[in-house]
């Protein structure tokens, strides 16, 4: 993967360049971005970058035996290492080596997939993904080997909010003073969940969200219609992997619009036969369609509150959603908007787990029905 092939990120792309000019590489960073950032293909091709044996002063030149096996992930002195399910089994580990297959295909797919469609792809069911200290001892194992080709070793490991203390703590020591041209990649969305000492021991490369024309353009890129990526790119918060999701089914988008101005309006009506017959109709739509909603809604919920705080410049909103917000945003303000985006996020759990979808939407309707005649203060 080539710098070329990323969706905006030009500043970090070029402070990570000049690392590597001015031969200041540090051993141990942190990629820290939210999801569809691009911190993961930002560090993939700063590996590969880091390694090209014909690079430029602009990018890895795509050519050269590293460039080719690392853009197929098969470069023998880059490692990764990730969030996986328990096997099952006790006698096979719960490892990256288990699921690298999959792995490669999922990152050649969709480079900037997250965690829930990592664990979709490889079917893991109600299982979360953990990076476990048999992970660690792996990860130690690989890094005490000499490289093979390469002038650096460079483990990358994706999530390590999703490693758990033990695993944290086996590999403490070989962070903070690893092996010669040994380098760890970290690539976090959360580093609240991240043990402070690992923290200490890594130089933070802070990935910000891809701003909208650059999301419209890379759209565009991939043959999405100009009106199309622009209106995708206001409402995809910056995520690529989002704007990504929505190519195709705008259509999709105006009906969770209605269905969310539907849910509002009824929530604040408060009559009983209304908001069962909205759980019922809400509880018939597949389980994916949910999922999309109450995403939909708990972005819709955070854009009304923008607006109610006089920041509308920093809203983006569709034409329909921002004539719905002039007048409903004055039911978002602080007192309660934290409420109704906690029972947003306990549904999609929920409805994540196979819960009775009709149950799930009627108790979150009530909730909301409560939470929006919350008066402001």
């Amino acid at each position: 993967m080539r710098f070329a092939d990323i969706i905006g990120q030009d500043d970090i792309k070029r402070h990570l360049i000049s690392t590597v000019k001015e031969n200041r590489i540090s051993h141990a960073q942190m990629f820290l971005g939210r999801e569809g950032y691009g911190s993961l293909p930002l560090a993939i091709a700063y590996a590969q970058y880091i390694n090209c044996q014909n690079r430029t002063d602009a990018d890895s030149c795509g050519e050269c035996p590293s460039c080719r096996q690392i853009s197929k992930l098969s470069f023998p002195d880059l490692h990764f290492a990730f969030p996986v399910p328990a096997t099952g089994s006790s006698k096979e580990k719960a490892i990256s080596d288990t699921y690298f297959q999959k792995w490669a295909e999922f990152i050649k797919q969709n480079p900037y997939g997250n965690y829930q469609q990592w664990l979709d792809f490889v079917e893991a069911g109600n299982s979360q993904g953990s990076i476990r200290v048999d992970e660690s001892n792996e990860i130690i194992r690989k890094l005490t080997m000499k490289t093979f080709t390469a002038e650096y070793k460079i483990m990358i490991i994706w999530l390590p909010e999703k490693m758990n203390t033990d695993a944290s703590n086996k590999l403490l020591k070989l962070i903070e003073e690893p092996y010669p041209k040994t380098l760890f990649l970290l690539v976090a969305e959360n580093s609240e969940n991240i043990i402070s000492t690992i923290i200490s021991r890594t130089q933070l490369v802070k990935v910000p969200r891809i701003t909208d024309t650059d999301i419209c353009t890379g759209l565009q890129s991939k043959g999405v219609d100009a009106v199309e990526a622009e209106k995708i790119s206001k409402i995809s918060e910056g995520n690529f992997g989002t704007a990504l999701e929505y190519c195709g089914h705008t259509a999709d988008l105006a009906n969770n619009f209605e269905l969310f101005v539907k849910l509002m309006r009824t929530s604040y009506a408060f009559k009983a036969a209304d908001m069962v017959a909205l759980a019922e109709e809400l509880g018939s739509l597949g389980r994916e369609k949910q999922k999309a909603l109450l995403s939909y809604c708990e972005r819709m919920v955070r854009e009304n509150l923008i607006m109610n705080r006089n920041l509308g410049k920093l809203t983006h909103f569709t034409d329909d959603e921002g004539g719905f917000a002039q007048k409903f945003s004055r039911f978002i303000h602080p007192q309660n908007s934290g409420i109704i985006a906690e029972t947003l996020d306990k549904a999609y759990y929920h409805i994540s787990r196979n819960a009775s979808a009709k149950i799930v939407f009627l108790d979150t309707i009530i909730t909301l029905a409560r939470s929006l005649r919350i008066p402001a203060a």
